[in-house]
């Protein structure tokens, strides 16, 4: 129970898996996705490609930051970049170690790095990642490519990026949420009542 409310207290998997739920059915972007799809087909890609249940979880998880703010649906095209990125890591990290949230805080500057250090890697951007990494300040100069790669968790990030890119797709079979809440809950260090304290 809630000390404060007296009401059963939510877990934190349960409140970041309502959070999917209940804000997920907005549209991504421009995309032919919704946020859930999106996040969903980003985990499945992450398994299947094997990695680190962290991995998968970050994976899943890596536009909550969008999810928990209403900016208005026009914010991109009025030039806007929401942070969602760091949103999104500070409320992860919260209840996950730095091997979930930072590879969700650098999934953008990964996007950057890959333009810098990739040819062609820009032309398979959709037409919203282009305009967001303009928004996001462009791709790297060769020092701040060699910077970022350097930084812990940064080739994690990069892979993240790439599942990101491709979880697109409408109509993919993906596994419902709760397939996480497992792996979610076993690298988790507290509940959503002791994080917010």
């Amino acid at each position: 129970m809630d000390n404060e409310t007296g009401k059963p207290e939510m877990g934190s998997a349960d409140f970041l898996l309502e959070t999917l739920a209940v804000h997920g059915e907005r549209s991504y972007g421009t995309e032919k996705v919704t946020q859930l799809e999106h996040a969903l087909q980003s985990a499945a890609l992450a398994e299947a490609d094997g990695a680190a249940d962290a991995l998968v979880i970050a994976a899943l998880l890596h536009d909550i930051g969008h999810l928990l703010h209403r900016f208005e649906r026009d914010a991109i095209r009025r030039g806007f970049d929401d942070l969602h990125e760091e949103r999104g890591a500070e409320l992860l990290s919260r209840w996950f170690g730095p091997d979930v949230s930072e590879p969700v805080r650098l999934h953008v500057p990964a996007k950057r790095y890959l333009c810098a250090v990739e040819p062609g890697y820009w032309g398979t951007l959709s037409r919203v990642s282009v305009r967001t990494l303009e928004l996001q300040g462009g791709p790297f100069d060769e020092h701040m490519a060699a910077a970022f790669i350097a930084r812990p968790y940064a080739p994690d990030a990069v892979r993240l990026r790439r599942w990101d890119d491709l979880a697109k797709a409408p109509g993919r079979r993906v596994p419902v949420p709760d397939h996480y809440r497992g792996r979610m809950q076993g690298l988790m260090r507290g509940t959503l009542a002791a994080a917010i304290r």
